[in-house]
């Protein structure tokens, strides 16, 4: 017997906790890659204020690193789509 619509896909284990879905504009990835990096840097700092020595130091390098990670999206995001104060020429 035929059936009239065939089985559904076998689905594969995998171990991927996380994915990001097909199809999403590379702008908003940008967009969420520059806030996600600006949030890690802010919670960074935060709890580098909480330690202190060389447990401080280390965290902020940390923070420093994110946010070199966060500028050099945000470069790209504006290379992608410049923003207005951008496309003026301001800084």
């Amino acid at each position: 017997m035929i059936k009239p619509t065939p089985n559904p896909p076998v689905a594969s284990v995998s171990n991927v906790l996380f994915t990001v879905k097909d199809g999403i504009p590379t702008e908003d990835l940008m967009v969420n890659l520059s806030e996600t990096l600006a949030s890690a840097n802010a919670l960074t700092c935060d709890f580098a204020f909480d330690l202190e020595g060389a447990r401080r130091e280390s965290a902020l390098g940390i923070a420093q690193l994110i946010e070199i990670a966060r500028l050099l999206a945000q470069r790209v995001l504006d290379d992608i789509a410049p923003s207005p104060e951008t496309a003026l020429g301001k800084p």
